[in-house]
């Protein structure tokens, strides 16, 4: 269990290489119970949903790159290249807002299309 005292971004980067590496569980035990993520085209999603959200992304993953984190207080932002079949050079950034050592809140961004099977392979 996370301490509430523990850094918040040793707890942004446990859960990131949890999930990148295919531990949804893992990534999960890292956001608090009301966890709401912001993701591009899904709109909110709470917790459970997230999961799901994630449990569907992970298998497509071949591999990350991580580029930079910035770190303010109680948030902390990530930018990494989440590299798939279908592109390896495609930016995703998040910033995390943590409450008493959990994720409390995520704003995710990245280029939805960048993630489609080219024209024509669909």
């Amino acid at each position: 269990m996370t301490q509430p005292n523990s850094a918040p971004l040793d707890v942004v980067l446990k859960f990131h290489h949890a999930w990148t590496k295919g531990d949804v569980d893992g990534a999960m035990d890292q956001l608090a119970d009301d966890f709401i993520c912001h993701t591009p085209g899904d709109g909110s999603l709470g917790k459970q949903q997230y999961r799901g959200y994630l449990a569907r992304f992970v298998p497509q993953m071949t591999g990350t790159v991580d580029l930079a984190h910035f770190v303010d207080q109680d948030r902390v932002a990530l930018f990494y290249y989440p590299q798939t079949a279908v592109t390896d050079k495609t930016l995703a950034g998040e910033v995390f807002t943590l409450r008493d050592g959990k994720i409390a809140e995520s704003s995710l961004a990245f280029d939805r299309l960048s993630y489609m099977p080219p024209e024509g392979a669909r």
